[in-house]
């Protein structure tokens, strides 16, 4: 402030002196009346005031601008200046709106936390319930495996008796044909050996029966062997809705014409929509499309089914997918893959063709072991039904009544006879299912009794096929 004072004071000081001494040069130029530049001496007085005042404000704004740099910048840098407070203020503008947005995401962020916190909350509960289960069914799995060992070990040991008993007849056999010329003194050693060959020929027989049998009990424990490591590997990602080629929808089709196809095709995979969404979001509205299924597909099924023929048709799973699969959860495409198994619906039992036989061990049977055995008959049919082309496990047994099947076994403990135990077709069974039997028991060839008529006899063996033919 105090060298403002001083500055101004200085450019008055300034100005009054070079003003007096304009004067005085002036004064002096018109008494003596001089002339410049051939003008005349009025004319000289006024240049000379001209120059004195010149003087003044050069030497005024030499002072201001060298002793001032502010009032330099302000002079020559002004237009700057403004310039570069115009940017200052967008920028600040821009700054402002950056920082507001910056807060909203930070909101934002903060609130997408509190979300993540909770879901990771339930999944750390949802993991403590997939460790405990995953404990039982390692449990399971370790003594499912531990009986699949035993029968495979049991069905070993059958098929090395079985290969000795089939090596000592073919030696008796070929003792049998060395004695050609001694036929009329050894009369009664052939008798024996015939004797032996069929005390052979029948425990071979039995032990094929059995072997059979095993090899149908080691088939179903390793298919249960195989869907409890389906489930072990699903366990870690959730609760499993559809398991790899797992059947979603059968259905039993034929059309005289394309549009008949068509239509029944649409309603079939509108209906496996409708069971896959409830089974992968259960109590959501059916409202999407969830299947992934090739177009070449469908038209080939159409394409079939157009030709008049009847056929079964069934959907398919191609992969594991847990309740609340995110993809369908989250409303996207369509992200379930399914496949169409066609298969034409052709008969492949007769009404009366043995399906599967069981040895009974000799008398009395305790109630478990008889049930065991049923079990392993029955497990025995679907097994071979399943080769043989069936698509439907649905198993019937006689009238499908628990009295019929229990009066049934009563019966067999009450004869206290060794007999097999065959399941036979109770009707014509084709591909699409479903499969309906009768139980007989059997001794020598004839039907003791049996569910849907004790005192029938056995069906004609022609029409019968053993499972050891097939």
């Amino acid at each position: 402030m105090a060298s403002g004072y001083v500055l101004i004071l200085a450019v008055l000081m300034l100005g009054g002196l070079i003003a007096t001494l304009g004067d005085r040069v002036g004064t002096r130029v018109g008494k003596a009346r001089l002339s410049l530049f051939n003008l005349r001496p009025r004319q000289t007085a006024t240049l000379v005031s001209i120059a004195t005042g010149s003087m003044i404000s050069a030497s005024t704004l030499a002072l201001l601008f060298g002793v001032s740099s502010q009032l330099r910048t302000g002079v020559f840098e002004l237009g700057k200046i403004q310039a570069n407070l115009a940017n200052a203020e967008a920028n600040l503008a821009q700054a402002q709106a950056t920082q507001a947005g910056v807060e909203a995401d930070l909101e934002s962020a903060t609130d997408e936390r509190q979300r993540a916190l909770s879901r990771l909350q339930d999944i750390n509960q949802s993991l403590n319930q997939a460790i405990t289960q995953q404990e039982a069914t390692e449990g399971q799995l370790r003594q499912t495996r531990d009986q699949l060992e035993a029968v495979s070990q049991q069905a070993a040991t059958l098929r090395r008796s079985t290969d000795d008993l089939r090596v000592q007849r073919d030696r008796l056999l070929e003792q049998q044909s060395t004695i050609g010329a001694k036929i009329a003194q050894r009369d009664q050693q052939i008798a024996q050996l015939d004797q032996q060959i069929a005390q052979r020929d029948e425990q071979i027989t039995q032990r094929e029966q059995l072997l059979v049998s095993l090899e149908a009990e080691q088939e179903f424990l390793e298919q249960q062997v195989a869907d409890l490591q389906n489930q072990f590997q699903g366990l870690f990602r959730g609760n499993i809705a559809l398991n790899r080629n797992q059947e979603i929808l059968v259905g039993q089709g034929r059309a005289e014409n394309r549009a008949q196809a068509e239509e029944f095709v649409t309603g079939f995979l509108v209906e496996a929509n409708r069971l896959v969404y409830r089974a992968i979001a259960p109590g959501a509205l059916v409202d999407q499309q969830v299947l992934l299924i090739g177009n070449r597909e469908v038209e080939a099924l159409i394409g079939r089914l157009a030709t008049g023929e009847d056929y079964v048709v069934r959907l398919l799973s191609a992969a594991n997918y847990i309740t609340g699969e995110p993809c369908v959860v989250q409303r996207g495409e369509p992200c379930v893959q399914v496949f169409i198994d066609a298969t034409p619906n052709e008969q492949v039992y007769a009404r009366g063709e043995r399906l599967a036989t069981v040895a009974l061990e000799s008398p009395p049977l305790g109630d478990r072991q008889l049930v065991e055995r049923l079990n392993l008959l029955l497990a025995a049919t679907q097994f071979r039904a399943r080769q043989d082309g069936v698509v439907s496990d649905t198993l019937q047994v006689a009238d499908n009544r628990p009295e019929t099947i229990l009066s049934f076994l009563e019966t067999i403990q009450q004869s206290e006879q060794a007999v097999d135990l065959q399941a036979i077709a109770a009707t014509d069974i084709f591909t699409a299912g479903p499969v309906q039997i009768n139980l007989a028991a059997v001794r020598d060839g004839r039907i003791l009794f049996q569910t849907n008529n004790p005192s029938a006899p056995l069906p004609n063996e022609s029409g019968m096929r053993d499972l050891d033919q097939r």
